[in-house]
């Protein structure tokens, strides 16, 4: 539990652990004995048939909420299922006091039909800066972490995204297709053209990861929600990528970003793809 006097730093030098360990809870008591599992009534429909919610999504959300709550007293949640039942919550992460930004279940539609695709993704912001994020895909047993100036690693190994092999197609993982507007679908098909091979994403959260470890060049996201980028825009940055919005500007986890923007393993590619996503809009160059 953090100290009256302890800074946010402070506090994560003390609790980092702690907050791992919270993460792996969570995924062990409420995500991993539904997985594959999944009863019927277990799965419902939030906004369509592409927008999925379980009870591990809920539970695990609840587990979170009341062990993050705990560990940093004075701090809020931001969770993706509160903030459904009551999107007046989202404001929060405009506030001064620190705040939790928590996605339980990234990649649900994935973790209903049993693929491994999915993880849990927690950032702890303050005031708009995302300090330190959680990236746990329980079914693999993979943690990356990150603190800002701090490095990303992944269980334990330090991450260094580098720049693209030269003359390779850039690998981008865009927006799926189900969850896209019409309008978005066409700024994004500004990806589909030569040196780019893109294709539709699956968890957010493991794109970012794969980014990170260059196993991927780049995202290309449509959507702004701070559960589903948060943790992985940090890990991206402190692997020593970068990230940008059809502006030019950073994402801002706090919103009002110029869609669509892109995380890219440096930032050269990060500008390239930017300038192809403008395309369809010359009035931005």
């Amino acid at each position: 539990m953090i100290e009256h006097t302890e800074t946010i730093d402070e506090f994560l030098t003390r609790h980092s652990a702690d907050v791992e360990d919270a993460v792996r809870e969570a995924a062990a008591a409420e995500i991993m004995p539904r997985f594959r599992r999944l009863a019927a009534h277990e799965v419902d429909q939030k906004s369509g048939p592409h927008d999925l919610v379980t009870d591990a999504d809920r539970k695990a959300e609840q587990y979170l909420t009341e062990a993050l709550g705990k560990l940093l007293p004075g701090s809020v949640v931001v969770g993706e299922e509160a903030v459904h039942a009551n999107p007046a919550t989202y404001e929060a992460i405009q506030d001064d006091a620190p705040v939790w930004i928590v996605d339980p279940v990234d990649g649900t539609r994935q973790f209903v039909h049993g693929d491994s695709g999915f993880c849990t993704l927690v950032a702890l912001a303050r005031r708009g800066v995302v300090l330190a994020s959680w990236t746990y895909a329980p079914a693999r047993d993979q943690l990356a972490t990150a603190v800002r100036g701090g490095g990303a690693f992944l269980d334990g190994e330090r991450l260094h995204a580098g720049p693209p092999a030269p003359g390779r197609d850039l690998r981008i993982a865009t927006s799926h297709p189900d969850y896209t507007t019409d309008e978005q679908k066409r700024a994004l098909l500004s990806l589909w053209t030569d040196g780019v091979a893109p294709r539709a994403c699956g968890s957010a959260g493991l794109e970012y990861l794969a980014v990170a470890r260059g196993e991927s060049d780049a995202v290309a996201f449509s959507w702004e929600a701070a559960w589903d980028h948060a943790a992985g825009l940090l890990l991206v940055e402190e692997a020593g990528g970068a990230h940008l919005t059809l502006s030019g500007e950073p994402f801002r986890v706090t919103g009002g970003n110029a869609l669509p923007f892109t995380a890219a393993r440096d930032e050269a590619t990060a500008r390239r793809v930017v300038e192809l996503l403008s395309e369809p809009y010359p009035w931005i160059r």
